[in-house]
């Protein structure tokens, strides 16, 4: 399969370069920049350190419409939805770990979805592919006994907050509870709140440094306290992940699916 990667100057877009040269059955076919930057033309390699890939940069998806199967899109909300417009059009698959969809933004690509296979995931990784699974079972077996608080780091230059994985873990335990985030979720917390409901969610969140990824879901009652984390050190295992994405599309049908349709968990 030829591979698109979007956004391709960006510090997840030459990742994703170096995963694609790394990943059997799979090759580079396109990557694309912002118009009018002053990489179109050269080597997409020549900012990964893998090697010429007889790739060039390109300045837009049309310009390359014929090189590539699947489009990975780590970008911005606004872009992915125009790339996904792109990709119903000419009938290309596309990998998602954009975040900071609205709902709104959601359901268009939902509607995009009906007419071509989309993996849409707001965090990559195996590994919180896998927390998400353990997440829903220790929501469902502890209830409302226990108080559940999701903290969440990354690095400074992060525009969104909380997470996109953050809001999803929030999403899978208060599915396991019967509750709707939407009406259970405080975010952030100041002055005199008044005593924690039973029923809220609370979400907190750092932004500092280069912290890749960390994120933590406390389950807490009188007497003990469980704390289920996960901590990505590396871009890269987002990018893995993106890969055995845009490997599992080949020959899927239309439809919307995620990280847990990739990897065979869903429940």
């Amino acid at each position: 399969m030829k591979v698109a990667i979007i956004g391709a100057a960006g510090r997840m877009g030459k990742v994703l370069i170096e995963a694609v040269d790394g990943t059997d059955g799979l090759q580079l076919g396109a990557a694309i920049v912002e118009p009018g930057n002053s990489l179109i033309g050269a080597d997409a390699g020549d900012m990964t350190g893998i090697g010429k890939t007889g790739v060039a940069m390109a300045g837009s998806l049309a310009d390359v419409k014929d090189d590539f199967d699947v489009l990975i899109d780590f970008t911005f909300p606004d872009l992915t939805l125009e790339n996904a417009r792109f990709c119903l059009a000419h009938g290309k698959s596309h990998v998602i770990g954009t975040t900071g969809l609205s709902d709104v933004e959601k359901q268009q690509l939902a509607q995009v979805a009906e007419n071509v296979p989309v993996v849409f995931a707001p965090n990559m990784s195996v590994g919180v592919s896998v927390v998400l699974n353990l997440l829903r079972t220790a929501a469902a077996a502890l209830g409302d006994d226990y108080d559940v608080e999701i903290i969440e780091a990354h690095h400074r230059h992060k525009k969104d907050a909380p997470s996109g994985t953050a809001l999803r873990m929030g999403e899978v335990v208060a599915d396991a509870l019967g509750r709707d985030l939407k009406e259970c979720a405080v975010y952030g917390r100041e002055g005199f709140t008044g005593e924690r409901t039973r029923k809220e969610i609370g979400f907190e969140t750092i932004r500092a440094g280069d912290v890749v990824g960390d994120h933590t879901v406390l389950f807490a009652t009188e007497g003990e306290r469980i704390e289920i984390t996960h901590k990505a050190s590396s871009r890269m295992t987002f990018a893995k992940g993106a890969m055995r994405a845009a490997l599992w599309l080949k020959n899927k049908p239309a439809g919307l699916y995620d990280m847990q349709d990739v990897l065979d968990l869903k429940q």
